[in-house]
């Protein structure tokens, strides 16, 4: 059973309704906001009053109403205190961790998570100042053994991108207060199916470019936490979020917010489908990874902590060996069997397909890929709901044997 019901806590916050009774909130696209009397404003830069603090809103890169609500729906979705939301799924995970960190200071991260991430901690974070220590996202052991007297932060993706090794995130929690550590989770894989901070992270970080949004057609992010980080993020003198820029459209928000409610029904059958196939594929012979499947390494670990009713996510891998092997198979599967389309990123309605070496993971030195097991050939598929069912089945059936994976 679930910890929660996060469909439920959705639904649960403050109706928003637009500025003349309608259905959908309004869209507020004022960059800057009045105030009644000269002496709020100073009180507004000083930090003594804001929107939920008897002032008002004063600048939309510091809050801005239409994202507020998309901050209270993910917050409520999450069970954090608060939310504050970003311009993409980079920007969330740099100030989440340019707020913890200070020059000298040491982060213990999963070396298997998006390029992005790994490029940002292992080559733009030491011109900081701050160094990062690379460990198997699925032994907490490893972490521990890592930690020093100046790590501030242990990072992890729920699901490694794009191994799909699990991490163990109640026993990392633990680990890192005892340890004075704050834990940092990026659970843009998999939200609904897990809930991290009721899992004892810190803070939650998204990319909502992808399964939050779930339409392939906007860049943002998002950083759940307690209300007191949130308001360091945002404050006027040291917060990142405010300080470097990365604000969110409003338009942005307000599309995802729309989109929100859509959330359970399509990871559920995100899920589904996903379960399907690589069972299928597993039967076959053919070289699959699916947390759903019991040979997956860690799937009793996910089972035990995951919502249930949401599954095991949309994502799942197929080990080609080599590059052109992965390569012949993703032409098959769109330009023959029209299966998905080859492209990078995830959640999105079609099935997206593509090589994590040579793409998602490129910035990541060849030697570290083969250390975290990332095959030259690792095939990494987000899986859509499009498409008859059994069609979706037969397609890469036929596709995995037309290429030499299987029999």
């Amino acid at each position: 059973m679930s910890r929660h019901d996060p469909e439920r806590a959705m639904t649960g916050i403050r109706r928003e309704f637009g500025e003349h009774g309608g259905v959908c909130m309004s869209i507020e696209r004022s960059s800057t906001f009045t105030v009644m009397k000269p002496g709020t404003m100073p009180e507004i830069f000083e930090g003594i009053r804001g929107p939920d603090k008897g002032g008002c809103f004063l600048y939309s890169r510091h809050f801005n109403p239409t994202n507020d609500v998309l901050a209270r729906q993910l917050a409520a979705m999450e069970h954090t205190e608060y939310a504050t939301t970003t311009a993409s799924g980079m920007a969330a995970v740099s100030c989440a961790l340019l707020q913890l960190c200070q020059q000298g200071d040491h982060i213990v991260s999963s070396d298997t998570i998006y390029g992005g991430s790994h490029a940002l901690m292992a080559e733009t974070l030491p011109a900081m100042g701050v160094r990062t220590t690379f460990v198997d996202p699925a032994d907490t052991a490893a972490f521990a053994k890592a930690i020093r007297p100046e790590t501030k932060v242990l990072y992890t993706e729920v699901l490694a991108n794009p191994t799909l090794k699990v991490s163990d995130i109640p026993a990392l929690a633990a680990l890192a207060h005892e340890r004075g550590c704050k834990l940092v989770i990026d659970n843009t894989f998999t939200p609904l199916c897990f809930s991290p901070a009721e899992l004892g992270a810190d803070v939650v970080v998204y990319s909502m470019t992808k399964f939050i949004n779930g339409a392939s057609d906007v860049i943002a992010g998002a950083i759940c936490a307690s209300r007191s980080f949130v308001y360091e993020l945002m404050d006027l003198h040291t917060g990142r979020v405010m300080l470097l820029g990365p604000t969110m459209d409003p338009r942005v928000a307000f599309d995802i917010s729309q989109r929100l409610p859509h959330l359970p029904l399509r990871m559920k059958e995100h899920s589904r489908r996903a379960l399907a196939i690589a069972r299928r594929l597993e039967e076959i012979g053919a070289p699959v990874c699916y947390p759903g499947l019991e040979s997956h390494p860690q799937h009793a670990r996910y089972e035990e902590t995951c919502n249930r009713e949401y599954g095991f996510g949309g994502m799942l891998t197929l080990d080609c060996k080599t590059t052109d092997k992965a390569n012949e198979l993703m032409d098959r599967l769109q330009n023959v069997e029209r299966f998905g389309l080859i492209a990078v990123s995830l959640g999105y309605f079609d099935t997206l397909m593509s090589c994590s070496g040579s793409s998602t993971s490129s910035e990541i030195a060849p030697e570290d890929q083969a250390k975290m097991g990332l095959s030259p050939g690792l095939l990494r598929i987000a899986v859509g709901y499009t498409g008859t069912f059994d069609d979706r089945v037969a397609q890469i059936e036929r596709s995995v044997k037309a290429v030499g994976l299987v029999d």
